[in-house]
């Protein structure tokens, strides 16, 4: 990502909306280090918004757990806190293992075939090998399991931590020797709801994510070393 690729375009959305979606991508894309300082100046210039705009995005960011204030030095990309970190892993964990089970028991073949598609979405974002795309086709996956587990208010949740999970899923999506296990770990959870077994579908969606919070967790240990 280049300084002039933040820019946005006025015209499809509010100015607002589409910075909030820049700076998001940017955060999740690494232009900007967690820790980095955001100035709102170079902000400014690059997104091509006028600094009551940048502030508000930049409030947004905090509400979610983005950007965090540090006394003396203003706003910064804030670093995932490990005792957070364990705790998304376990609702992850928890809420997708439930949604893993309850699609296997409930699908219809019409959502099941929606659920394939979506997978194979998914691993062909893998193969393109852009982050952000990953991240979209997961989410993606994501949400069609739910809605064929009718899980909807287990969704509202996954929903409201999704800004974190997905800065922690491009920590773990970057990491290397990761994609393999990831598609395998995840064949598995969808051959399991495929042929209703639905205590092994619970248990491969329970794998997969503790599969990716060990990875997480090392990384943030080595950051703060």
């Amino acid at each position: 990502m280049t300084e002039n690729s933040l820019r946005i375009d006025r015209t499809a959305k509010t100015l607002r909306t589409l910075a909030l979606a820049r700076m998001r991508e940017a955060i999740m894309d690494f232009h900007f280090q967690p820790g980095q300082r955001l100035i709102e100046r170079p902000l400014c210039d690059q997104l091509g918004v006028s600094r009551s705009v940048v502030r508000e995005v930049l409030r947004q960011l905090e509400a979610e757990g983005l950007v965090q204030m540090i006394p003396g030095h203003g706003p910064a990309v804030a670093k995932p806190d490990l005792g957070r970190t364990d705790e998304i892993y376990e609702l992850r964990a928890l809420l997708e293992g439930i949604a893993a089970r309850a699609c296997a028991l409930s699908a219809t073949d019409e959502q099941l075939v929606l659920l394939d598609r979506a997978l194979a979405n998914l691993f062909e974002t893998w193969a393109i090998g852009k982050p952000a795309e990953v991240m979209r086709a997961t989410t993606r996956f994501y949400e069609v399991l739910f809605e064929a587990a009718d899980k909807r208010v287990a969704w509202e949740i996954v929903t409201g931590l999704n800004v974190r999970i997905n800065q922690l899923r491009s920590m773990t999506i970057l990491s290397a020797n990761r994609r393999e296990p990831a598609i395998a770990e995840m064949t598995e959870i969808m051959d399991a709801i495929r042929s209703r077994q639905s205590d092994q579908a619970e248990a491969a969606a329970r794998r997969h994510v503790e599969s990716a919070w060990q990875i997480a967790r090392e990384k943030l240990r080595l950051d703060s070393v």
